[in-house]
């Protein structure tokens, strides 16, 4: 991926919209890089989203399906953690 050349008061002037871009940044002074900003996580796209909420429902339909509660699901997992807590001492 390459780096967009921007000078450090430009960015600082325009850094939300950098703060958000998925390329990295070259932040020059006097024509010389003096650092560079590379986004650690894109931002989520619609469709991801789509796909975690059908993936929340159908976890939902197999709790439901499966005749568990939330709260035993819950307890089962702080129990697990527990366990695998006390494995590692």
């Amino acid at each position: 991926m390459i780096a967009t050349k921007v000078g450090i008061r430009e960015f600082r002037e325009n850094l939300s919209s950098y703060l958000e871009s998925e390329a990295p940044v070259a932040i020059t002074r006097h024509g010389a890089t003096i650092g560079i900003y590379v986004p650690t996580r894109p931002k989520t796209s619609q469709a991801d989203l789509d796909a975690l909420k059908a993936a929340g429902e159908k976890m939902q339909d197999l709790i439901v399906a499966g005749g568990a509660s939330e709260d035993e699901i819950v307890e089962d997992f702080k129990r697990l953690r527990r366990e695998r807590k006390a494995q590692k001492r």
